[in-house]
């Protein structure tokens, strides 16, 4: 039994390998769950929407199945909601994982759309995160996040105090996540922020700015800490190294 649920996993994660130190049970265990996660992504066949062996865990939500596109081996986990109407909608790579508790939006506002969200192959994404697409999101391929990510994508305008900010519409510049970045919990994006291939983005960290490929960031706004390319360009880490080394 258990070299043939590895034959399975492997076709969505080559690089599995199951612990023998765990019990028997909790192979049994691991092989119902996932089972029922894939016969619950057959829902989409109601759609007219092929599952590509879609992993779909308990009270998903999909709002907006034409602006919505997958690719195989997608994995949503428990109570994700996500909604694609947008522009662009919503576009998910190959082996793709979503957290638990998840929401993906591309925008609450149906009089003025937003633009999109695209996230790469092999992406995983840690519980609770919200993704907002108003002003276009894009997470590259390989990339990590852990819990709580949050990324908005626009922000509000508040140049006349005499008007409620709320009726003074937003400004959208869209944020970028580059390639193989390692994002650590309760990271959040702000719009216009862009982040360069191989980066590491602290825990807690707040970004709102442009930086460059293959270093590390952190603190509140972000800043960046150093290279990893280059251990001579380091720069003052002052309070934010306990973050960074926290990753």
């Amino acid at each position: 039994m258990q070299s043939v649920i590895e034959y399975f996993i492997r076709k969505r994660n080559g690089a599995f390998r199951w612990n023998n130190s765990l019990p028997a049970s909790a192979l049994t265990s691991f092989a119902w769950q996932q089972s029922m996660n894939l016969l619950r992504g057959l829902k989409v066949l109601v759609m007219l929407r092929k599952p590509k062996m879609m992993l779909r865990g308990r009270s998903v939500s999909i709002n907006g199945f034409a602006c919505l596109s997958w690719g195989h081996y997608m994995r949503l986990g428990d109570h994700v909601y996500i909604d694609a109407f947008g522009e662009d909608g919503i576009n998910i790579g190959e082996k793709v994982h979503i957290g638990a508790y998840s929401r993906i939006i591309v925008s609450g506002c149906l009089t003025n759309p937003g633009k999109g969200i695209k996230i790469g192959n092999h992406v995983g994404i840690g519980e609770f995160a919200f993704l907002g697409g108003g002003g276009g999101l894009e997470i590259g391929d390989h990339c990590i996040a852990g819990q709580y990510l949050s990324c908005h994508p626009e922000n509000h305008v508040t140049d006349d105090s005499d008007t409620p900010i709320r009726l003074q519409g937003v400004t959208r510049k869209g944020i970028k996540i580059g390639t193989n970045c390692w994002i650590g919990s309760k990271v959040t994006f702000l719009d216009g922020a862009v982040v360069g291939n191989n980066c590491i983005i602290a825990a807690g960290a707040i970004v709102n700015k442009k930086f460059p490929d293959n270093c590390v960031i952190g603190g509140v706004p972000a800043k960046i800490l150093k290279y990893t390319n280059d251990e001579t360009k380091v720069y003052p880490l002052s309070a934010n190294l306990s973050m960074a080394s926290s990753l």
